[in-house]
């Protein structure tokens, strides 16, 4: 599903303009941004988390030359961990 999809879906089914479930669903995903760029946690209750972890830097191999180590430097990275109303629907 594409947000183009999930804007027809919503318009269709709420009655609203497509505009405005764009408009509404884009602001939605900016504020999520946001938020996660500042390092805080979201959480939708029976949906999900999502929240910022750091990975530490760590030594890896280029998988075009195997003998050749390189460094990996830390990062920060999002993660999803769903909510226990979604992991008995998604098996």
């Amino acid at each position: 599903m594409t947000k183009r999809d999930l804007v027809v879906r919503i318009a269709n089914e709420t009655g609203l303009t497509q505009q405005n479930v764009y408009s509404i669903i884009q602001k939605s995903l900016d504020i999520i941004t946001e938020t996660l760029k500042d390092g805080e946690t979201i959480e939708f209750r029976n949906f999900g988390v999502f929240k910022v972890i750091e990975r530490k830097a760590r030594r890896g191999i280029n998988p075009n030359h195997p003998d050749h180590k390189i460094n990996i430097p830390a990062k920060r990275i999002v993660v999803f961990k769903q909510g226990k109303k979604m992991k008995g629907l998604v098996k």
